[in-house]
């Protein structure tokens, strides 16, 4: 509930009622209210009649002539979840370049090779395949390939991530040396009744072990929804597979992480060598101090690329991988401190954050360390609009009802480009920043931030998407 500050506080459970001949003083700092008066009546209206009593932190500014729309809490530091990953894209076109390009190489002395990682983000299993087929042009045997993945370090989780964390796609582990988002694509359709689910993986590789206990079943009486989980707990590349699968199916497709990213990829491009006729004898991470020759390199697409995916698709391990890279301008290897660094000097010089308050602990908003209010979010994206980076950032935003990837696919669907965003989720967090194009204000740089609930967050993206249509629509 949201009333005029002079009369009426809740929040976090407190209640202060102000009358002329007594008050309940509230620290400055606990709430705050601004904007136009009528756009803070219809505002608080629709927070007032959603029943919600959680942290808030709102801002919206006009970009031409810098006019607060409407701001509530706007300094109250929350988890920004993957609302992070707007200073982790910034800072990489500010630091790298948007024609930034990843390099993975093979060398080679005598009957030795070497996978050299680039920290590439996309690194997919046929651009692999296509440096084997050069070597395969080259030698016919291999007695060890040797991984170099020493240009990031060897920490494969980010500050503050949770141990048990588990096996999805998204909290991949990092590594320079990725592949396929260091992941399995798990194929599933039914098999013959009461026999178990046929399940194919991408990448064939013999780096996994799967243990199928899963069932084909006729009808959905007792259904129990079929699951695939490695064994993270002993860190290994062990999956089970159990539930049940219709046999009316269609085929469907799970994605789990996978251990250790440099062993996967290095197992990967042997069993691609040996596809092609190369055999190997050893892998190894001990490389021998002699002089190897390039025989083949993969640049990666461009970053601005990369970015887009990292804005769409949201990917933490893109995430990650900027951060650490930024880190290799200063030190080899490149770290997330050094990285993080590195983007909180580029906050305070270039943006004018006040970044003692700010917390940042990773790049892609897994952490619940990093905290941040939305006066730092939009003051970010104030700077952003106004600087060379502008078209390159906008275009890698999602857009409203953008139906071909994920972001806004299911909102804005009305409204389409003239809202451009990035969201934010985690248990109990749910945010959205970004920019709206309104008929009324013009170009407006605005952050809603949300945390502290329980179960879905559906409700709450309605409550977020009823704000912004507010402001457009006034």
């Amino acid at each position: 509930m949201i009333k005029d500050p002079k009369y009426l506080i809740m929040r976090n459970g407190l209640l202060c009622l102000f009358v002329v001949c007594c008050s309940c003083t509230t620290p400055k700092e606990l709430i705050s209210l601004d904007g136009l008066p009528k756009l803070k009546n219809k505002i608080n209206n629709i927070i007032d009649h959603s029943d919600i009593n959680i942290n808030m932190s709102i801002k919206f500014v006009t970009l031409n002539d810098f006019k607060t729309l409407y701001s509530y809490n706007s300094k109250k530091l929350l988890i920004p979840a993957s609302n992070n990953k707007l200073y982790t894209l910034a800072a990489a076109l500010y630091y790298l370049g948007s024609d930034y390009s990843f390099s993975t190489t093979v060398l080679k002395n005598k009957n030795n090779l070497i996978l050299r990682g680039g920290g590439d983000p996309d690194l997919s299993i046929e651009q692999l395949d296509s440096l084997a087929k050069i070597v395969s042009k080259i030698l016919n045997k291999v007695d060890t390939l040797y991984l170099d993945d020493n240009l990031l370090d060897s920490l494969h989780y980010g500050p503050g991530w949770m141990w048990d964390e588990g096996s999805s796609w998204w909290v991949a582990p990092i590594g320079v040396l990725s592949l396929n988002d260091n992941s399995i694509d798990f194929h599933i359709k039914p098999g013959d009744v009461n026999k178990p689910a046929i399940i194919n993986h991408i990448p064939a590789t013999q780096y996994i072990k799967v243990n199928n206990k899963s069932k084909t079943v006729n009808d959905t009486l007792n259904y129990k929804k079929l699951n695939i989980e490695r064994n993270w707990i002993s860190q290994n590349n062990h999956f089970l597979v159990t539930g049940e699968v219709l046999d009316t199916a269609s085929i469907d497709t799970i994605y789990r992480n996978i251990n250790n990213p440099t062993l996967f990829t290095g197992t990967i491009f042997k069993e691609l060598l040996e596809k092609h006729g190369v055999l190997v004898k050893y892998l190894s991470k001990n490389i021998p101090p002699e002089n190897y020759e390039i025989i083949a390199v993969h640049n990666s697409n461009m970053l601005i690329e990369s970015a887009k995916d990292l804005m769409f698709e949201s990917k933490n391990l893109t995430a990650e991988l900027f951060v650490k890279t930024i880190g290799t301008l200063d030190t080899i290897p490149g770290t997330w401190q050094v990285g993080i660094d590195s983007i909180k000097s580029f906050l305070t010089r270039e943006v004018k954050l006040d970044t003692s308050n700010l917390r940042i602990a990773d790049g892609s908003g897994i952490s619940r360390y990093s905290l941040t209010n939305s006066n730092q979010i939009v003051s970010l994206l104030q700077w952003v609009y106004k600087s060379k980076y502008k078209n390159i950032f906008l275009n890698t935003l999602p857009t409203g009802g953008n139906i071909l990837k994920k972001g806004l696919k299911d909102r804005f669907i009305k409204e389409g480009e003239i809202v451009k965003a990035k969201t934010g989720h985690l248990s109990g967090v749910s945010n959205l920043s970004g920019y709206i194009f309104s008929p009324k204000y013009g170009p407006i740089a605005f952050s809603i931030l949300m945390n502290g609930y329980k179960g879905s967050h559906k409700k709450y993206r309605n409550i977020q998407d009823q704000i912004v249509k507010t402001i457009i629509y006034d």
